[in-house]
C-alpha cells in the first residue's frame, strides 16, 4: 500500500487538534517536578511566510517535548506571535494596507504553515503581542518600571513610594522632589544621542545598529540628539552577568552576553579643569575618566573627550573655547559617522579645545584637552586619559599632533618615571595608586560596563502606545491602570514623518487629553514601544493566557516557571535574550513573579545553525534561492521535511539544503512504511535474533541520549540502521513489540507516519501518549561483533572480534588477516583508521 502523505498527515493533524492531546494541564505547584516547559522564540509573522530555516528550531523542540510527554511529563509547548514592529509596518506601507490587516493575514498564513508541519503546539494558549488584551499588560509593566527605583543597598528594584527623599531635597520644594524622583525612576525620559536610521525614520537601540547599520533595512545610521524614553537596564548589569553562572546556556551564548555587558574593573579619576572651581568634591568642575590602568597615571599627557561630551556644550555656550567654529565643524562631521566607523578609522582626527586645560591629579601639570571621534560618548564617561606610550590609539594620535609621550612601564613590567610607584609591578602599582587617589579624594576604585540604558522609544505607529501623558503643571503622569489598555487609534495615515516625530503626533483628537492628576490640558506620549517590549515577557503569559485580572496567576507561574529549555537564533542572544532576562528579574524583584520561580527565566538555552541555500549560499530573495516549506510539504510530506531538517547536519551548525539528501530521507521512511505490509500477521511470540535484539536496545539508548543532547542527526542515523536491520531480517521475524518500539522512537521525528502505523497494528490510543521505550542494560553490549576490514576503501575481509577490543589490537588484527596480507604485500600503510565497533580502514 502506498503512503499517501497528503491524506494521512491532514487526518492526524485534525484528530490531534480535536482530541487536544497537546494541551498542557495546569497543576498544583507541589507537582512541579512532573512538568516540562519547552519554548521556541515565537515567530514574527512576516508577509513572506515561513522559510525552511524557521522549522529547524521548532522541530527540534517539538521532538524533545514529544519525548518528555512519552516519558510521563506534563508538557507545555506553546506558540504565539511577536507581531508589532517595523517589518509589518513597512510591508503595510508598501502594499497600502493597514498594519492591523497585514498582521491578521500574516498570522493566518503562518498558522496554516505551522499546522501543516504537525508541530505539537498547545494552540489553546496562543498569544499575540498586538492584541490589546495582551499589550494591556505590557503597558502595565511599563508603568511598574516608571513607578520603581533600583535600591543599590538591596540590589533590587523597589516601588518608588518606598524611596526616602533626602531632607535637603524636600526643603527645596515640590519641583525638586519631582526632579529627584524622576532621576531615580527605572523608566525615565532623557535627551540622548541615538542611532537614527534615515531610511526607516526611526531611532534604534545600540543592539539594533550593530556595525553602524540598521538591522532592518541595512542602511547606514547616523547620530541624532532626541528626547527618548529609557529603561535603566544598567542597574541590573552585575546580576545579568553573575547569574549566567546559574544557568545551562551554550558557552558561546554566555560569551555573547558577557561581551555585550562588558564589565571592566578599574578606577574613576577626577581631573580638575583650569579656570573652574578647584573643589575636588564639585563634580561639575571635574572631568571624570574611567581606566583599567590606573598604574599608568603618571604617563598621561593629554585628555580626550568625545565630541558629544556635555562639557563641550557648556564651554561653547560660556564662550570659554577660543576656536569654537573649528570645534563645531568637527562635531558635525563626527555626528555623521557610526560608532563602528569611528572606532575602526585608522586615520586619527581631532581638535584641541583652545582655552581650557586640565590639571593632572598627581603632578598638578596643565594638560591639553582635545575632542576626537575615536572616543565614544556611550562608553565609560565619554572621556579618556591618554597614555600614548602604552596605548596604540593614543600613540598614533600623539605622534600625529606632536604631543608628549612618557614611558611609565618598563619592558620588565615595573613602573618607571612614576614617582612613588617606581619599581612596583603592575598589580601593586594599581593598588597603591587607587589607594592614593581615594585618600586624596581625587578618584576611587570603580567598575564600568559597556552596557547602556535601553532606548525604549520608537517614533512609529505600529507599536504599543506608551501609557504616559504630559501636563505642563504636573510633568509626566501615568495613564490610570483602570484605563488600560491604551489602544492604538485606527488611522488612515501611519507613514513615518520627516521630522522624526511619531505619526501619532498628528492625531490631535487622540493626543489632546485631560491630565489624570490635575484635570488640566495635557498631551499623550506619541512615541511607541520597541518590538522587544512584548517579547520580553511572553513566556510568562503562556502560563495563563486568558487571565484578564493579572498577567498570570502566581500559582500557575510557580508551577510552570522557569522554562526548562529555550531555543532560538544566535542573532538574538544580545537583544531579546538580554532584555527578557532583565524584564523577568525586574518583575521578580517586585514580587510579581513568585520567588519559587527562581531568579532566571530560562533554565537552559540552545541555538540552531542556519539552513543555507543549495551550494552553501545564505538564502535570500535577491539570490532566488529561498525554499518555501509549503513546496517541500506538497512534494514530500511534512514527516520527510522534519526528518530531513534534523538529519541535515549537527543542529548547532550551518547546513546547506540538499535535494539529494531529502530523497535519502524519503527512501528511509518508505522502508519504515514497507515494514508493515501485513500487520494482521505480526506474531508477538516471534523470537528476535540476538544481534537484532542487541541493536534494538542500543538504538533505544542512543536515540534517547541523542535527543537529550540535541544530536538529532545521529539519532536519525541510528533509526535508519535499525530500520535496515529489521528489513534484512524481515518483519515477520521481528516481534510486534520490537516494531512498536521502532515506531515510538520514530514518533517525535515523523509523528504522522508513526501514528498511522501505530494504529494499523491495532493500538487505540495515540502513540504520542504511549510510554517511551526502555532499554535493557544487559542487552546493550554484545560480547562479539564483526569487524570489517577495508583496503583503499574496498572490503577485503570480515573477522569476529571481542566488543571490548582496543584500537591498537583491532589495527593489529586487521593487518595480520591472511586476506589482507596479500594486498599489503610488504608495503607500509600510509594511514590506518579505526571506527569503533565497526571497521578498520587501511590506505596503502
Amino acid at each position: 500500500m502506498e503512503y499517501k502523505h497528503h491524506d494521512i498527515e491532514k487526518k492526524w493533524q485534525d484528530r490531534w487538534e480535536k482530541d487536544g492531546i497537546y494541551h498542557a494541564k495546569d497543576q498544583d505547584p507541589a507537582k512541579k517536578k512532573d512538568k516540562f516547559y519547552g519554548l521556541i522564540e515565537f515567530p514574527y509573522p512576516s508577509g513572506e511566510g515561513l522559510h525552511v530555516g524557521h522549522p529547524r528550531s521548532y522541530t527540534a523542540i517539538d521532538i524533545m517535548t514529544r519525548k518528555q510527554r512519552m516519558q510521563g511529563k506534563n508538557v507545555l509547548y506553546p506558540i504565539g506571535w511577536d507581531a508589532f514592529g517595523l517589518p509589518t509596518e513597512n510591508f503595510a506601507i508598501k502594499h497600502k494596507i493597514k498594519p492591523q490587516d497585514a498582521t491578521k493575514k500574516n498570522i493566518a498564513n503562518f498558522t496554516r504553515q505551522l499546522k501543516s508541519l504537525g508541530f505539537g503546539f498547545d494552540w489553546s494558549r496562543e498569544v499575540d503581542t498586538t492584541d490589546p488584551k495582551y499589550y494591556k499588560w505590557t503597558q502595565w509593566m511599563f508603568l511598574q518600571f516608571y513607578n520603581s527605583f533600583f535600591d543599590e543597598k538591596t540590589n533590587r528594584a523597589r516601588p518608588l513610594s518606598e524611596l526616602v527623599i533626602p531632607i535637603k531635597i524636600k526643603e527645596q520644594g515640590d519641583k525638586a522632589v519631582v526632579a529627584y524622583l524622576d532621576e531615580k525612576r527605572l523608566a525615565y525620559k532623557a535627551s540622548a544621542t541615538i542611532n537614527w536610521c534615515p531610511s526607516c525614520k526611526i531611532g534604534l537601540a545600540n543592539e539594533e545598529a550593530q556595525g553602524g547599520v540598521c538591522e532592518r533595512c541595512g542602511g547606514k545610521v547616523e547620530k541624532r540628539e532626541k528626547s527618548q524614553w529609557m529603561i535603566r537596564i544598567t542597574a541590573y548589569a552585575e546580576r545579568l552577568l553573575k547569574d549566567l553562572d546559574s544557568v545551562d546556556y551554550l558557552e558561546k551564548i554566555k560569551t555573547q552576553q558577557k561581551n555585550w555587558i562588558g564589565k571592566s574593573e578599574g578606577a574613576s579619576i577626577d581631573f580638575a579643569v583650569e579656570g573652574q572651581s578647584a573643589d575636588k568634591n564639585d563634580i561639575e568642575a571635574n572631568i571624570t575618566v574611567f581606566t583599567t590602568r590606573v598604574d599608568t597615571l603618571f604617563g598621561v599627557t593629554y585628555l580626550v573627550l568625545s565630541p558629544e561630551h556635555a562639557f563641550v556644550d557648556r564651554w561653547l555656550i560660556d564662550g570659554v573655547v577660543k576656536n569654537a567654529k573649528k570645534v563645531q565643524d568637527y562635531r558635525e562631521a563626527a555626528r555623521k559617522k557610526s560608532d563602528i566607523e569611528r572606532q575602526e578609522d585608522k586615520k586619527k582626527t581631532g581638535v584641541e579645545l583652545k582655552g581650557v586645560r586640565a590639571l593632572h591629579p598627581a603632578t598638578g601639570e596643565h594638560l591639553p584637552i582635545w575632542i576626537a571621534d575615536y572616543v565614544l560618548s556611550g562608553y565609560g564617561t565619554g572621556a579618556i586619559m591618554a597614555v600614548p606610550a602604552h596605548d596604540e590609539r593614543d600613540m598614533e594620535f600623539a605622534k600625529k599632533f606632536k604631543l608628549p609621550i612618557i614611558e611609565v612601564v618598563s619592558s620588565e613590567g615595573v613602573n618607571v618615571n612614576s614617582d612613588f610607584l617606581n619599581g612596583l609591578t603592575t598589580d601593586k602599582a594599581k593598588q597603591k595608586m587607587t589607594a592614593w587617589l581615594k585618600k586624596e579624594k581625587r578618584g576611587s576604585k570603580s567598575t564600568n560596563y559597556k552596557l547602556r540604558d535601553w532606548v525604549f522609544s520608537r517614533q512609529r505607529y505600529w507599536g504599543e502606545p506608551i501609557p504616559i501623558v504630559h501636563c505642563d503643571n504636573c510633568g509626566y503622569v501615568p495613564v490610570p491602570e483602570k484605563e488600560l489598555p491604551l489602544e492604538l487609534p485606527d488611522v488612515k495615515a501611519y507613514e513615518p514623518t520627516e521630522t522624526g516625530e511619531s505619526p501619532l503626533a498628528a492625531i490631535k483628537k487622540w493626543v489632546d487629553v485631560k491630565c489624570p492628576k490635575c484635570g488640566g490640558a495635557a498631551q499623550r506620549e506619541t512615541d511607541t514601544m520597541p518590538n522587544w517590549a512584548g517579547s520580553s515577557w511572553y513566556f510568562l503569559r503562556y502560563c495563563d493566557p486568558k487571565n484578564d485580572k493579572k498577567f498570570a496567576d502566581p500559582d500557575k507561574l510557580k508551577y510552570w516557571m522557569p522554562v526548562d529549555l529555550y531555543n532560538g537564533g544566535m542573532e538574538h542572544t544580545t537583544l531579546h535574550l538580554l532584555y527578557s532576562r532583565f524584564w523577568y528579574k525586574f518583575l521578580f524583584d517586585l514580587g510579581h513573579v513568585p520567588k519559587e520561580c527562581g531568579a532566571e527565566p530560562y533554565r537552559a538555552r540552545r541555538s540552531q545553525g542556519l539552513i543555507l541555500g543549495e551550494g552553501g549560499m545564505k538564502m535570500s530573495k535577491s539570490k532566488g534561492n529561498v525554499i518555501n516549506p509549503d513546496d517541500v510539504v506538497k512534494d514530500y510530506g511534512s514527516d520527510i521535511f522534519r526528518v530531513y531538517e534534523m538529519f541535515i547536519g549537527p543542529f548547532e551548525q550551518e547546513a546547506p539544503w540538499d535535494t539529494k539528501g531529502i530523497e535519502g530521507v524519503r527512501r528511509f521512511l518508505d522502508k519504515v512504511w514497507k515494514l508493515f505490509p501485513e500487520t494482521q500477521n505480526l506474531k508477538p511470540e516471534t523470537r528476535i535474533p540476538e544481534d537484532t535484539e542487541t541493536l534494538l536496545h542500543q538504538t533505544i539508548k542512543k536515540v534517547g541520549d541523542d535527543i537529550e543532547n540535541m544530536s538529532f542527526n545521529t539519532a536519525v542515523s541510528a533509526l535508519m540502521i535499525l530500520t535496515n536491520k529489521f528489513t534484512d531480517v524481515g518483519a515477520q521475524k521481528v516481534p510486534k513489540q520490537a516494531l512498536e518500539n521502532l515506531l515510538k522512537l520514530l514518533a517525535p521525528f515523523a509523528p504522522h507516519i508513526a501514528e498511522e502505523l501505530w494504529h494499523q497494528i491495532g493500538n487505540k490510543e495515540s502513540i504520542h501518549l504511549s510510554e517511551w521505550p526502555k532499554f535493557d542494560p544487559k542487552k546493550i553490549s554484545s560480547p562479539e561483533f564483526e569487524l570489517v576490514i577495508q583496503v583503499n576503501g574496498k572490503v577485503r575481509d570480515k573477522i569476529v572480534v571481542r566488543s571490548d577490543i582496543s584500537e591498537k589490537e583491532a589495527k593489529e588484527r586487521a593487518q595480520s588477516s591472511e586476506k589482507v596480507k596479500g594486498y599489503l604485500a610488504g608495503k607500509k600503510p600510509k594511514k590506518i583508521i579505526y571506527v569503533h565497533g565497526r571497521l578498520v580502514s587501511i590506505q596503502i
